[in-house]
């Protein structure tokens, strides 16, 4: 009876995990670029008492064990890279990515940063930045005496010289992939860091080989169905409250046999 209230107990942490898990999804709805995870449970050990197919008598033998398992533990957090809905905003700066890639962007620290949020502005220099002001990599700049920027599928940026009527190329905007997006480390600002489990970064301009196009005055809204999270969120509850109700069966189990007495 013991085991039940630890295997209850670890199911409950589980389920505990899973409610985290949903509640940052739902948390997310709305933030661009956004990708949805899932968490991921595996089984405990196996407290053996009986071996499979072990002697029963001198000619037979059993044809199931006796396996009782200890519990669940969370395996994994994994990440969904599903594409999410597109939402026009008419903002010039504003580029969604239609298909595979990621925008690459260089922080603070001359680290390479990877997202699918591509709300970027222009700072006081003209440099095409994202919300945090970190720049686009490879840095474009946006001469103010221009106008008309035009974002092409293929990530070229042009822009009007209006004294000329000239176009003026300004610059390629370049995209990432990963041959295991799911192995991408998030750390916040809708931002990602490759890594090992990732892989290298395979760059390229949109529209090229696996790459998606851009789309110029829109942006790529959160992956996550409000709907499904909520089904997962009554889900987990539901599993918590089953595991609490194990945990105080065992316990009046346990108090019966505390009082147990002979006569």
């Amino acid at each position: 009876m013991i085991r039940g209230m630890y295997n209850a107990a670890s199911g409950m942490y589980a389920q505990q995990h899973q409610i985290d898990v949903t509640s940052n999804n739902i948390a997310n709805v709305n933030t661009a670029g956004f990708k949805k995870d899932r968490a991921e449970f595996q089984d405990l050990m196996y407290q053996r008492l009986n071996f499979t197919g072990g002697s029963t008598s001198e000619n037979t033998r059993n044809p199931t064990g006796i396996d009782v398992g200890l519990g669940v533990r969370i395996s994994g957090i994994q990440k969904s890279f599903e594409e999410g809905d597109l939402q026009t905003t008419g903002n010039t700066f504003d580029i969604a990515i239609e298909g595979r890639g990621f925008f690459k962007v260089t922080m603070p620290d001359g680290e390479t940063a990877y997202t699918r949020n591509g709300g970027f502005k222009v700072n006081s220099e003209g440099t095409i930045i994202n919300g945090n002001g970190y720049p686009l990599d490879p840095e474009i700049t946006v001469p103010d005496n221009l106008i008309d920027v035009n974002i092409a599928n293929n990530g070229i940026i042009t822009a009007t010289d209006p004294t000329t009527g000239e176009e003026q190329e300004l610059g390629q905007i370049t995209l990432a992939d990963f041959v295991n997006p799911a192995g991408l480390k998030p750390i916040g600002e809708s931002l990602f860091q490759s890594t090992t489990a990732s892989g290298n970064p395979i760059e390229a301009n949109p529209t090229e080989d696996q790459f998606g196009g851009l789309r110029q005055g829109m942006i790529e809204m959160s992956n996550v169905k409000l709907v499904t999270e909520m089904v997962d969120l009554i889900t987990a509850q539901r599993a918590y409250e089953a595991n609490s109700k194990a945990i105080q069966t065992t316990d009046k189990l346990l108090t019966i046999a505390n009082q147990l007495k002979t006569s």
